[in-house]
């Protein structure tokens, strides 16, 4: 069969042979992969930055995807870390780790949804005590995962969402698409009374965030719980020791390994039956998995998530 390989952490994957998969017990199941997207993290996976990498060469990468089974069945895929990922015809998943979906789906915009979605998803639900009611700011709004935060916090039962991001014009975008109130990264003193921050940036401008937040909230005894998702602007950030001394600060990260498999595998069905009924606007572009080559280079904010098709 064919699939997308990565031979080399420092060239894009490379459309070629691969064998056929093989279930290797009846908890595995072998599906025709239908739309598999191209999320950040499957591009540190296949340049070897994630953090789970493990540095062996070659694999198929690929995370997630819709796929049908022997049955004909639709289902919703996860996986975590394999050597035939799903960026192929055909892969092998755990039959724990799918959820059926409906037959009548448009399977490129649900393989674009689930992976953004859960990120939010599972940060509010596994990783804090979220309370209805509670008041969201999201940091990193303009980016695919950091727009359905918005609207995934309101699904869950915020009162309040605060969209904040570096291009002005494309975070006023965001009102009325999950969002109440938009602001830059050099106002955040005007959310400094959130109960919730879903962070995808990290890095410097979450240093300056921090205080900025803190030092600005009308009561620092409520808690603030911090959770850090992703990391465009940097892998590490310097937080001052006051942060968490002069104000009820629970900061938290959420992603493979602070998420077990079994607690992903738990809200998987809520997820992708809420991405099935349309709840959230989602923009995808299929792409044969042929050119991905083509598309690997494209800058990964770009409009509408990738998803490759067979």
């Amino acid at each position: 069969m064919r699939a997308a390989v990565v031979t080399s952490f420092d060239s894009p994957p490379e459309y070629a042979e691969w064998p056929e998969p093989a279930a290797s017990s009846d908890d595995s199941l072998v599906v025709d992969v239908l739309a598999a997207a191209l999320h950040p993290r499957v591009r540190s996976q296949a340049d070897g930055s994630h953090y789970t990498s493990t540095g062996d060469l070659p694999f198929v990468p690929g995370i997630d995807a819709v796929v049908r089974d022997a049955s004909g069945h639709l289902r919703y895929a996860l996986l975590h870390e394999s050597e035939l990922g799903t960026f192929a015809e055909r892969t092998v998943v755990p039959r724990e780790a799918t959820v059926p979906l409906p037959d009548d789906i448009d399977v490129a915009r649900v393989a674009a949804a689930m992976n953004p979605v859960m990120s939010s998803w599972v940060a509010l639900r596994r990783r804090i005590a979220f309370q209805p009611d509670s008041r969201v700011l999201v940091l990193g709004a303009t980016g695919n995962a950091g727009r359905l935060a918005l609207q995934v916090a309101r699904t869950l039962g915020a009162s309040e969402v605060i969209a904040a991001g570096r291009d002005a014009h494309r975070t006023a975008s965001l009102l009325g698409h999950g969002a109440d109130t938009t602001i830059g990264f050099d106002e955040l003193s005007r959310a400094a009374d959130v109960d919730v921050v879903l962070d995808y940036v990290w890095g410097a401008p979450t240093e300056r965030a921090l205080v900025d937040v803190v030092t600005a909230r009308s009561d620092r005894s409520r808690p603030l719980h911090w959770v850090e998702i992703g990391s465009v602007a940097g892998p590490t950030a310097s937080i001052p020791s006051a942060a968490f001394r002069a104000a009820r600060l629970d900061l938290v990260g959420s992603g493979i390994g602070s998420v077990s498999a079994a607690e992903f595998g738990a809200e998987l069905p809520a997820i992708a039956e809420a991405v099935s009924r349309g709840t959230f606007d989602v923009e995808a572009r299929p792409v044969h998995l042929s050119d991905l080559t083509a598309v690997w280079a494209e800058d990964p904010g770009a409009a509408g998530r990738v998803v490759f098709v067979p």
